[in-house]
């Protein structure tokens, strides 16, 4: 195999994050609790992290969705009263 094309698969799994210091501290210190490494505990949160984000933006698209609709037919009723 190329270098050239081992060099892109070996990086296309990885992912570089820029966390606040604060965050970063915890991560570690979950990490040092659990006897784990500081990426076991990155990739579990981002595992458990991912289903409950999707969960709150479809949770947030539905209300959004459903806002819309009333505010129109909130408008189509005061319209009908004008007349």
């Amino acid at each position: 195999m190329p270098a050239e094309e081992t060099a892109r698969t070996r990086g296309e799994h990885c992912l570089n994050v820029f966390v606040s210091n604060e965050l970063k501290t915890q991560l570690k210190q979950l990490a040092d609790k659990y006897d784990r490494t500081t990426a076991d505990i990155v990739r579990a949160v981002l595992r458990i992290g991912i289903p409950m984000m999707e969960g709150l933006s479809q949770a947030e698209e539905t209300m959004v969705r459903e806002y819309i609709q009333l505010f129109r037919k909130l408008r189509q009723v005061k319209a009908l009263k004008e007349v």
